[in-house]
């Protein structure tokens, strides 16, 4: 988790530094570790200190501190721009960041035999960058973040299609109703289980993305986006949780960080696929908007396989 904050707190003071393309990209690139680092560490320091009857509510009220910045940040980073300059908005970053680490500080180390810092620790196998126990919540997840990537590619100029000013608004109110969920689905994952949850939350995305495709009017949209807020809002936390479920306490890390590497995967090329499809017609929009749902029912039909031909087993053994 240091490691994280403290490449977005040196990272905000080069920005402004840069004077072509080439230097933003590579500081950029680099940028990118901290998110790397950061939730993936912090996600494996819940399960470390959180009771595993309560992962899910720990899970989803992580899940909403993470949505709250990733909401908040661009506001306030506008509002910076606009009143003062763009380099004030990095330094205020690198200030965020700071605080990040005075937090850090005053938190103790979950891990009991700790090994001395080494360069060698960044060297890995291909051993190191999957946990095979979580390739179900991997594949879950893969699947249910490419509809996200197919969203975020095509949202902002659907939006301007349908008279919307603010491109923006489909995501505030998607992520207001995806707060207002998150820490009640976490708790009932806790209580009924992750597989329920996850399906109930996997056919509310589905029934959201064939609203996109249908409906194409402002309304419409909104509607969009409060019930794929609440779909994500449930389905986030609870995989969240079943990748604890599914790993080894001893690779907790390596278990969070191959749900991390699936998510970006799925978010990627969704928004690969999106562009590919696209290509600036807008006609083409609710077509594709219907493909993501397709896309969507394959996780929710996962869900059933999985259940039928694992679940079981992993009961038995958790009963002996």
């Amino acid at each position: 988790m240091a490691v994280g904050s403290i490449v977005c707190f040196v990272c905000g003071f080069l920005y402004p530094l840069l004077a072509n393309v080439t230097g933003f990209l590579l500081l950029r690139l680099i940028h990118g570790f901290s998110t790397g680092f950061k939730p993936t560490a912090t996600a494996a320091y819940v399960a470390d200190v959180v009771p595993q009857s309560r992962w899910g509510e720990a899970l989803g009220i992580h899940g909403l501190c993470f949505s709250t910045g990733m909401a908040v940040g661009p506001a306030i980073g506008s509002a910076i721009t606009s009143s003062f300059s763009i380099n004030v908005l990095f330094y205020c970053s690198s200030l965020f960041a700071l605080m990040s680490i005075i937090i850090l500080m005053n938190m103790k180390e979950t891990v009991r035999h700790k090994h001395p810092f080494s360069f060698r620790l960044f060297k890995i196998s291909k051993y190191d960058i999957i946990d095979i126990r979580v390739i179900p919540a991997g594949i879950v997840t893969f699947l249910s973040y490419m509809p996200y990537g197919i969203i975020i590619t095509l949202i902002p100029d659907w939006s301007q299609h349908l008279g919307i000013g603010n491109k923006g608004l489909f995501f505030m109110v998607f992520t207001i109703a995806s707060l207002l969920i998150r820490f009640i689905a976490g708790k009932v994952s806790d209580r009924y289980g992750r597989i329920s949850v996850i399906k109930a939350g996997l056919l509310i995305i589905v029934i959201s993305l064939f609203i996109a495709g249908y409906a194409d009017t402002v309304s419409g949209l909104m509607l969009t986006a409060v019930v794929y807020g609440i779909g994500s809002g449930i389905l986030s936390p609870a995989v969240n949780a079943w990748t604890i479920d599914l790993s080894d306490p001893k690779s907790r890390g390596k278990a969070v960080a191959t749900m991390y590497i699936s998510l970006e995967a799925g978010i990627g090329i969704g928004a690969l696929i999106a562009g590919w499809m696209y290509q600036d017609v807008i006609s083409k929009v609710p077509a594709i908007f219907y493909l993501s749902a397709g896309i969507s029912v394959l996780a929710l039909a996962y869900m059933f396989v999985w259940k039928r031909t694992h679940y079981p087993s992993i009961l038995s053994r958790r009963a002996v």
